[in-house]
């Protein structure tokens, strides 16, 4: 049964979903919806054009209006601010909706176009998840950085497919963000069910990232007292160093994995 709902607000409440294709991610979120929203007809989920079809989208057109986004890349001195846009319209009396990345893309490319889309569309962010595939994971360590972007951004991980792989390497994976004092909560899910959907679904910010936070200074004028260190610096994941690289490269996870 319906456990809880988001707290009310004026605006849609907008849950970005992390992760790579395969991973279960519509599962997590399906269950999210069946477990800890009430009324269902209010919910939609976004999927990228790209995702291929799964079993669990029969279960996800059953709960909520299942719509596709898609990516427009940038060009030309665009690529300075962004390396693209989302395009995609909320269905009309969108109450809560899940967007669901491109999980054979970039995600920090994705999560820079997240803010602005939010803007367009009057929304705003509940939360970032981040889905991790322990098998992927495990079996391509050059995805660890792949995963520090997506944690760095999320307020919640959830390790799933963790069937053969050892217990050592699920903890020392969560172990590495203790230590990085990540404030992100990690849950081991079990047969993709999440064990609290209400703290899952309660829009609270835990992530290390204040990249939805700058609005909060807008017309922020130091003093003398040395209030301009308080303003949050450049996110270290969206900084570029080139208008087509960024500071921190990421490995393609198509490349790598074969997915």
């Amino acid at each position: 049964m319906p456990t809880t709902e988001p707290p009310a607000s004026s605006k849609p409440l907008v849950y970005a979903v992390l992760g790579a294709a395969g991973s279960d991610r519509r599962e997590i979120v399906a269950d999210l919806i069946a477990a800890g929203l009430e009324d269902a007809g209010q919910v939609a989920v976004l999927l990228s054009e790209n995702e291929t079809a799964a079993p669990a989208d029969a279960s996800l057109a059953g709960l909520s209006r299942v719509a596709r986004w898609s990516w427009e890349p940038s060009a030309g001195r665009d690529r300075a601010v962004a390396a693209g846009k989302i395009r995609a319209a909320l269905p009309e009396g969108t109450a809560v909706a899940f967007l669901i990345t491109d999980g054979r893309a970039n995600p920090v490319d994705q999560i820079e176009a997240l803010k602005p889309w939010l803007a367009e569309n009057g929304a705003e962010l509940a939360r970032v998840f981040c889905v991790v595939d322990c098998r992927l994971a495990e079996k391509h360590p050059p995805l660890l950085r792949w995963f520090d972007a997506c944690v760095h951004f999320s307020d919640m991980v959830f390790l799933c497919k963790r069937g053969g792989v050892p217990n050592k390497w699920i903890a020392d994976f969560i172990r590495r963000y203790q230590e990085q004092r990540a404030p992100a909560l990690f849950e081991q899910v079990k047969n993709n069910r999440v064990h609290n959907p209400a703290l899952a679904l309660l829009p609270q910010a835990r992530r290390i990232s204040h990249y939805f936070d700058e609005d909060e200074w807008a017309g922020f004028e130091p003093d003398n007292d040395g209030d301009d260190d308080l303003r949050p610096e450049t996110d270290p994941w969206l900084e570029r160093a080139t208008e087509t690289r960024r500071v921190r490269d990421l490995p393609d996870l198509a490349k790598v994995t074969g997915l």
